[in-house]
């Protein structure tokens, strides 16, 4: 992009031909709703952001890196889940989504609305950019970045983290699981249900969303769902896809399976407790979904040795470790939808912008 390539005195400090340096105040990672919320709060502070005029002679700048490849929103762009399982997780501050159809798919909606958000706070995103490491850098942060073959090495004062977990799906290990010869699919995988229309569909999982993923495959093939936990269905869930599903009995799921075969899925003989459906001991399946979530992507980050993956390794957003580093959205141990209010609300106090 042109406000990358164009020479200024951030970025004449690296000689040719090495990566660029570039120094700001403040690097946000990840564009999502944390993300972009952060970008925001930054941007009433006062902090000129990379690509205003005048940028590169302002007192304090930041930056915000994305590294979504089909443009903003991320994510949200392969997200047939319906509104109605997304909408708080999709909700920015200070323009909220307006209220649409919650029966819409999210992707029908959510990019449109990411896009006006940025347009609004005129939040001009840098992406495709991939942030391949962070590391320390003396009284900065350096993090290594590259926006296709272009190398840029972003010294900071801050970093606000915003990674999510989207990239890193967690896919669990069965007995039998690498034996079985039909599809398998995580739930991010899954664009389009007509896709999976050839044949029974095992769906694993019991985290938030999965009970719409049910319904709409229940439109289009037979279904079995299997989970761990007993799922909880909000009020918001209740949409008349899910209800039509639920009138087929096709909701109530059954406990886990004992282990995976070439064909499908097996389980024990143990009785089946009270409110769980019961069925064959084998299940023939042509695709098992994955419905299992997700882990934060932090790879980034493991030069700094922060030792992250517990709720006591952070403060708040902040990272006890450095706290230069806020951690915000789901990459976060504690997921806290006022994080990134309150990350830049300590940089500021930090770094004294």
């Amino acid at each position: 992009m042109e406000v990358m390539s164009a020479p200024t005195r951030r970025s004449l400090r690296a000689p040719r031909p090495g990566p660029r340096v570039v120094e700001v105040d403040v690097v946000v990672v990840g564009a999502g709703r944390s993300g972009l919320g952060a970008a925001r709060y930054l941007r009433h502070t006062g902090l000129a952001l990379v690509g205003d005029d005048g940028w590169d002679s302002a007192r304090s700048t930041f930056v915000v890196l994305d590294d979504s490849g089909g443009g903003d929103s991320g994510p949200w762009r392969n997200e047939w889940l319906p509104l109605a399982a997304m909408s708080a997780a999709c909700n920015l501050p200070g323009l909220p989504l307006a209220e649409p159809d919650l029966s819409l798919p999210a992707c029908t909606v959510v990019p449109d609305y990411y896009t006006q958000y940025e347009a609004a706070y005129t939040l001009q995103v840098l992406r495709p950019v991939r942030v391949d490491q962070v590391a320390d850098d003396g009284e900065r942060l350096a993090v290594h970045a590259h926006q296709g073959d272009d190398e840029v090495i972003w010294r900071t004062r801050g970093l606000v983290n915003a990674t999510g977990s989207w990239s890193r799906p967690f896919w669990p290990h069965h007995l039998g699981q690498d034996t079985f010869t039909g599809r398998q699919l995580h739930q991010c995988d899954v664009h389009d249900i007509d896709e999976l229309a050839d044949g029974h569909v095992v769906v694993v999982g019991s985290g938030p969303g999965v009970v719409h993923l049910v319904a709409a495959l229940a439109h289009v093939t037979t279904v079995t769902w299997v989970t761990s936990d007993f799922p909880q269905v909000t009020d918001a869930d209740w949409t008349p896809t899910v209800r039509a599903a639920s009138e087929y009995g096709v909701l109530t799921p059954r406990p886990l399976f004992d282990r995976i075969g070439r064909h499908g899925v097996w389980f024990g003989p143990d009785e089946v407790p009270k409110g769980w459906a019961d069925g064959p001991a084998h299940v023939v399946a042509r695709t098992i979904v994955w419905a299992t979530g997700f882990r934060p992507a932090l790879a980034h980050l493991a030069p700094l040795h922060l030792g992250l993956g517990s709720p006591d390794t952070v403060d708040g957003p902040q990272v006890l470790a450095d706290p230069r580093i806020q951690l915000v959205g789901s990459c976060a141990p504690v997921v806290d939808p006022a994080a990134s209010r309150v990350a830049v609300r300590n940089l500021r106090r930090l770094l004294a912008l």
